[in-house]
This record gives structure tokens, sequence and C-alpha cells, in this order.
């Protein structure tokens, strides 16, 4: 341990070293009342866990620091009560399905949703019946070290299915309430659209009711402990099906998360997905799309706005298997104070993917002279017969030549600052497909300016 401004350092740590207290007896703990063949696969699952590297990727482990991570005072949240109909559906809402890490479940449907046969309850209750998806770790990458630990462990979940030809007019609101100290949740969702079928979904990660942030004392009088979040999204688009899936992750700051996404597309089926990172105090997110149809699509926007000493690692994995099949990546990072950021992404095109065309862009900027980020993006190209197969990406502060365009028209250079930093996260806002979960975004998006320029201004004159 090293001292630097009068502060103790903690060593680095790679993600071989979570500190999350995991044995078999929490395995055990969460498969309670599970069948068999559910039981079986969370032991493989940990067997898989203890021997994966905490990177499969050599490319990127330099990149890797868990030090923010203290979790070995957590507990795993089990069991679960699940109450239909508990909760009042908004005006512009199809579908709700609310958890929260006290492990109280809500579920609601609309009259069109019912009708229409749309399905969503939590994962235990269907498990049996989805046995396909789950058994032998399903759609989750078997290499990577932390999938593997939500399969063998995860106690919640919700399962989403929209039948073939059904096109909801409104979103299905998929809510997870997290941040109680000590607390570790780790959950699944299945997703699944028939042929043809259109839906919209928003995935919210919001402060659950017992929640404490950066600051917080327990009842020794020492800093409250942190919470852990792992969540899975995994998507299956049946041939012709269309998929908006947007993200809203706002976590108190003392939760650590671990998120995996991955969508398997079907024939001229394609998925949105627009995925904004706010909170946390250290998030890994993965995402993996696999274009196996012809004419498959899929467009992905993240952005990271990050301050204080958060930490984010993105990864993004897309693998063009079909022909014709098109794909546009974008990540973006907006860094105050001393936050710290890394993209990472890789484009795969296998011999069968005859007529690709995919672009994959990393863009960071760094707001203080203390923010990091870093851009790794990567082709690995098997078919020389593409349309385009392309990245790019750059970091650095913010573009000065805009700065001065802004001032040469009267605007103040604070506000200058902030009209370009919050237009260059808009691409995510604008791809929500739920009106108020966009005005609260931007209104999470203007408080974290905010803030963050506070505290520098505090530097500054100090």
């Amino acid at each position: 341990m090293t001292v630097e401004g009068g502060r103790p350092r903690l060593a680095r740590r790679a993600l071989d070293d979570l500190s999350l207290p995991i044995d078999a007896t929490a395995v055990e703990a969460a498969g309670a009342g599970d069948p068999a063949w559910l039981v079986a696969d969370r032991r493989a699952a940990f067997a898989a866990w203890e021997v994966l590297p905490g990177e499969s990727n050599q490319l990127y482990t330099p990149y890797i620091d868990l030090r923010a991570a203290q979790l070995a005072e957590t507990a795993f949240v089990v069991g679960s009560s699940a109450t239909p109909g508990a909760m009042a559906l908004d005006a512009d809402e199809d579908a709700l399905i609310q958890t929260s890490d006290d492990g109280s479940v809500r579920i609601a449907l609309s009259e069109a949703a019912l009708a229409a046969g749309v399905t969503v309850i939590p994962l235990r209750a269907a498990a049996d019946s989805l046995r396909a998806r789950l058994d032998g770790g399903g759609a989750l990458p078997a290499d990577d070290k932390f999938a593997q630990l939500t399969r063998a462990l995860w106690s919640h979940g919700a399962v989403v299915d929209v039948p073939a030809g059904v096109r909801l007019e409104r979103p299905i609101v998929v809510r997870w309430m997290v941040g109680t100290a000590g607390q570790a949740l780790v959950t699944r969702t299945l997703i699944h659209l028939g042929a043809g079928a259109d839906a919209a979904i928003v995935e919210e990660l919001t402060p659950s009711a017992g929640a404490t942030g950066a600051g917080a004392t327990g009842a020794t009088g020492r800093p409250a402990s942190q919470a852990f979040f792992a969540g899975t999204s995994e998507v299956v688009l049946d041939a012709g099906a269309t998929l908006r899936m947007a993200s809203l992750q706002e976590l108190p700051d003392t939760v650590v998360a671990i998120q995996h996404r991955r969508a398997e597309i079907g024939d001229d089926a394609s998925i949105h997905w627009a995925m904004a990172q706010l909170g946390g105090r250290l998030v890994r997110s993965r995402v993996d799309n696999r274009l196996v149809g012809d004419r498959s699509s899929v467009e992905q926007v993240e952005i990271v706005f990050g301050s204080d000493t958060q930490v984010f690692d993105l990864t993004s994995y897309t693998t063009h298997i079909g022909r014709d099949t098109t794909g546009d990546l974008l990540s973006k990072g907006a860094l105050l104070e001393a936050s710290r950021a890394s993209f990472k992404g890789l484009i795969t095109i296998d011999k069968t993917a005859v007529g690709t065309d995919s672009f994959l862009g990393e863009f960071g900027m760094n707001l203080s002279k203390q923010a990091r980020s870093v851009a790794i993006p990567s082709l690995e190209i098997d078919q020389p017969d593409c349309r385009r197969a392309m990245h790019s990406s750059s970091v650095g502060p913010v573009d000065e030549t805009q700065l001065f365009y802004l001032e040469s028209r009267g605007i103040p250079e604070d506000e200058a600052r902030k009209f370009i930093v919050l237009g260059f996260l808009e691409p995510v806002v604008a791809r929500v497909p739920l009106a108020a979960a966009q005005d609260h975004l931007r209104e999470l998006l203007e408080a974290k300016w905010a803030a963050g320029t506070d505290g520098v201004a505090g530097e500054a004159a100090a």
C-alpha cells in the first residue's frame, strides 16, 4: 500500500480478486428448492467460476483494476415473493416487473398485453419450462468468469415473452431496485420475441428503499458496506422480430455492478440497444450480439457519464454469421474528476457472413486532468466479401474549436461546455423508447453535470 496525497492507496487488484464471499454453500442456498437438473447446472457453473480467468481476452487484462470493490461483507439475497397486479401501470407502459433487493417482486400487465398473450413472470416460476434455455449455461458466454458466477448464483429473474405477430404499442418495464448495504442481488432476464413481433423494453436499475450512498456509516460507525448486483439480459429474436431495448443505470455510488447482455438475432430480425451508465462505484458491462440470421441487424449505443472515482469497464462482442448482416455499434464516455472508463470491442466476421456491413466506434471525452479513458476497437475478418468492416476511436478533452464556435455566438464558456458534453451523450437519450424515461435521463445528466462541475470549481477555488 502506498500513500498519495496524504491518503492510503489500496493495492491494485485483478478481476480474479473480486472479494465477494463465494463458496459451495452460497450455490446450494441459491438453488434451494430447484429441480435436480438446475442444481446440477449451478454446480457446473460454480466449477467453471473457480477455474476461469477474470478476463478471457488477454488484450484487455492490463486495464482491469478491482481495488474499488470492497464486498467481503456482502450476503446474497435469496428467495422471493411475487405479487401479480400489485403495481399500478403508467399510461405509457404495457407491462412492469419490479424486483427489489428485499426479495419482493411485483408484476402488472395492461389489458392489451394480456389480450395479446404477452407473458411477464418471475424466472424461478418458469425455470422447468425454460430448461432448454437454461441448462448448460444457455446463452451465457462459457469463457466469462462472471457470466458463470451469475449462472451459479441467480436467485431472481424475469421472463418476457411476446408471441409471434404481436406488436406492442407501449414499452415493457423491467425494474431492479438495488443498493441496500451488504446485499448482493444476482438476476437473469430471459426475453423472447416470436416471428414478426415488435416490442420495446426499458430496463431500469434504480436505488432501493434501503440504499445508502458514499459516506454513509453503519451501526459500528465504519463506512457502510457496498452492495453488489449481477444481471443478465438473454435475448432471442425469431425471424422478422424487432426489439428496442433501453437500459438506464442510476445505482447508488456504493454498488458494484456486473452486467451481461446477449442477443441471438434471426433472419430479418433487428435489435436496437440504448444503454446509459451513470451510477455505481464500479461497473463492468459486456454485450454479445450474434447475427445468426440472414439480413439480421444490430444498432447499439452505450454511454458513460462518470464522476468522482467511478470505474466503468465496457466490452462489446459482435459476431456476424448470416449473410448480408448489419452492425452499427457506438460507445461514448464523458468523464469528470478522477473517474475511469475502458471501451473495448471486437467485431468478428465469420466465413459464412458474406456481404457484412459493420462499424464500431469508441470515443472518450476527458473533462479533467485526473480523468482517464482508453478505447480498444478491433476486427477479426474471415470473409473478404464485405460491404464494410471498420472501426474508429478517439480519446481527448472537449474540442476547442467547438467551444470557440459557441463562445463566438455569445454563449458563456461553462454553458458551452455543458452543451457540448450533453450533446455528446444525446444519442442514447434520443433512443430511449419511453418519454418519461427520456426526461428522467436528461434530468440525471443535468444533475450530474452540475454536481461534477461544482466540485471542480471548488477544487480550483481551494
